[in-house]
């Protein structure tokens, strides 16, 4: 049993009066267990939500996940472990100007990412063709960051920053953020299962709190200057010089500046965010400019296509197999599942018992960091993978 000590009820009504003003125990979340996870003085609602992604079991994993680059043994580019800090620092930035929760805003910039598979985008892309090929359903990387902090470690996240991770979608870029209205668990969780069964649906979704907007905007100020850095770290491109200048300027630090500013100018005191007309533009063909210079550029997207694609159909088909024919000592079971039931061990919740087979293959692969696939890879089959890291010295 777990005991958790409490500071004494005199120094909380002292504290709760001089520093917090008498508010200090205001709860504003909204659970699925509304009996645990109550907030305190030293233990805010989203604090509880920012402490508890961060404790998580797969935040660490945060640290060997692409963000653009695989492939790379270069401790200099950056990893989504960074990202979703730099998403955290711009978001809690914009969020204080405009007096909005930054606990809040924390929590769901920490979570947001946690449901990315191995190889960034081009891993989620692989594993939604396997999952709907199979099942029928998409699968979608925001969705299952909700879906790992709720329905695989059942961890009591509040409905907010739930809301505001499905609601992240840092792919598309609006001028204007109204915050929708959602009202209890039930209409979350039909949202959930649109995005499941309607490969539209990600495109309509809009957070609830100005927190999760500001979150979401973050996402892509947080990435756009910052793979251009790390594209000229990989020696992809030579310099932002090929990129146009705009409003917000070509380098990471007048991009993140620019719109931080332009953000906060047409957003104070108003119950939505919103960008101007220019910087809009801007943003939009910063994003375009990365994706024909970057992302899409082959010699990214011929490794991933032609090594990567495979090797993920190989895993999932073999994980598969040992799941239905009960193969206890495939590392399906002894690094994922009992992985899972471990960390529920606590709160007796039954992960297997809410998931189907190839929900609990589409979980495990996407908890994989690339380095772990890798090697899952050429455990199962016995042979080396035929992905080749670039060393630190290959280009000297």
């Amino acid at each position: 049993m777990l005991i958790y000590e409490q500071l004494s009820n005199e120094l909380q009504e002292r504290i709760n009066k001089e520093r917090f003003e008498g508010k200090g125990f205001e709860d504003k979340a909204i659970r699925r267990n509304p009996d645990r996870d109550h907030a305190t003085l030293w233990r805010g609602s989203f604090v509880r939500d920012a402490e508890k992604i961060m404790h998580s079991p797969y935040y660490n994993r945060y640290t060997d996940k692409t963000q653009v680059f695989s492939f790379y043994k270069n401790d200099d580019i950056s990893h989504r472990a960074l990202h979703v800090q730099l998403v955290s620092r711009i978001a809690r930035n914009i969020g204080r100007l405009l007096g909005l929760d930054l606990d809040l805003i924390e929590a769901i910039a920490l979570g947001h990412d946690l449901g990315h598979t191995p190889f960034g985008h081009a891993g989620e892309k692989f594993l939604n063709e396997l999952y709907h090929s199979n099942t029928g359903r998409y699968f979608n990387h925001n969705v299952h960051s909700v879906r790992v902090l709720d329905k695989i470690f059942n961890l009591n996240i509040s409905l907010q920053t739930l809301d505001g991770i499905l609601c992240h979608n840092g792919e598309f870029e609006c001028k204007e953020y109204v915050p929708s209205l959602l009202s209890d668990f039930n209409e979350f969780d039909k949202k959930i299962e649109e995005c499941y069964v309607d490969q539209t649906a990600i495109d309509r979704l809009v957070p609830s709190t100005l927190e999760g907007c500001v979150v979401r905007i973050s996402d892509m100020i947080a990435y756009i200057g910052k793979d251009r850095q790390d594209a000229i770290k990989t020696k992809l491109i030579d310099s932002e010089d090929i990129f146009r200048e705009n409003e917000i300027g070509k380098h990471n630090a007048t991009i993140i500046n620019n719109l931080i500013v332009n953000i906060v100018e047409n957003s104070y005191g108003k119950p939505y965010l919103r960008i101007d007309d220019a910087h809009y533009k801007a943003l939009r063909d910063s994003k375009k400019d990365n994706y024909a210079l970057i992302y899409q550029n082959e010699k990214i997207s011929s490794v991933y296509d032609n090594k990567i694609r495979p090797m993920f159909e190989r895993i999932y088909t073999r994980l598969l197999s040992d799941l239905k024919n009960g193969v206890k000592s495939s590392p399906v079971f002894k690094h994922h599942i009992d992985f899972v039931n471990n960390a529920n061990r606590f709160n007796g919740y039954e992960y297997t018992k809410n998931s189907d087979f190839d929900e609990i293959v589409t979980d495990y692969i996407a908890s994989m960091t690339d380095d772990y696939f890798i090697d899952l890879y050429e455990y199962i089959f016995e042979e080396k993978s035929p992905v080749k890291y670039i060393s630190y010295f290959d280009n000297v």
